[in-house]
């Protein structure tokens, strides 16, 4: 069994795999993360390969924590992947990025395929028909506008996401859902779009936390998949056993 370990801006994500099947997966701020390893490996006590990804520089202890129960690769720039990596910058492209570009490597091997991840930021990360990683793009996420808005300003409250009932807001707080939700719903269409000008038969697929915000706003046809990163960290792992 495998344990992938996703140590993001915000959160801590924990995954099982067995078999390129998902059995466990759970959140956790990352104060409890030797809490949640020890109760992980009680509960799944056949695991024995486990990867880390971080999107900043990995605590050392954290490692040390899961090298106690099970065989540990910390996933780096080093780190073996399956596609071709194109990007200009290899050193600076984040392991989240990766990770999805791996899944949608393995998902659609000989298509053209768009992720979109809307998490802290959202990303766009684009791998061709050849099983090529060429780039895509990073914009402010949707908690990130609320936030400029608020900061940036006098008078701006802080808001917290919600539903959009109409894009014409009739009150500012109205004004500022529809500016953030209404936009970044517009933003991604005319991204999809970009794409699909350009890549024939484009499989897009909308993944990361707050994607639920606009999914079904998009005009675009999309796949939804909330575990897309965590099945791109367990191909990872498997890829790099070898």
């Amino acid at each position: 069994m495998n344990l992938v370990i996703d140590i993001g801006n915000t959160l801590v994500k924990y995954a099982v795999f067995e078999n390129g099947i998902l059995h466990f997966d759970e959140s956790s701020e990352s104060n409890l993360f030797l809490t949640k390893v020890k109760g992980i490996f009680d509960r799944f006590p056949k695991i024995d390969h486990a990867l880390i990804s971080s999107v900043g520089k990995l605590d050392r202890k954290e490692r040390d924590i899961v090298a106690l129960f099970c065989e540990v690769h910390v996933l780096s720039g080093s780190s073996r992947v399956p596609f071709k990596n194109s990007y200009a910058t290899p050193q600076t492209l984040g392991m989240d990025r990766v990770a999805l570009a791996t899944a949608a490597f393995y998902q659609n091997p000989r298509g053209n395929t768009l992720v979109v991840d809307a998490g802290t930021c959202i990303t766009y990360d684009m791998v061709n028909d050849s099983g090529e990683y060429i780039g895509g793009a990073i914009s402010p996420g949707i908690r990130m506008r609320y936030k400029a808005m608020h900061d940036q300003t006098a008078n701006l409250p802080l808001l917290e996401p919600d539903d959009l009932l109409d894009f014409v807001g009739n009150s500012t707080e109205a004004c500022m859902h529809s500016g953030v939700i209404n936009g970044v719903s517009q933003e991604v269409d005319g991204v999809i779009a970009q794409y699909s000008s350009r890549f024939q038969h484009l499989t897009v697929i909308l993944t990361g936390g707050d994607s639920h915000f606009f999914a079904k706003r998009l005009k675009n046809t999309i796949f939804a998949n909330s575990k897309f990163l965590l099945e791109g960290l367990n191909h990872l792992l498997e890829y790099n056993k070898r």
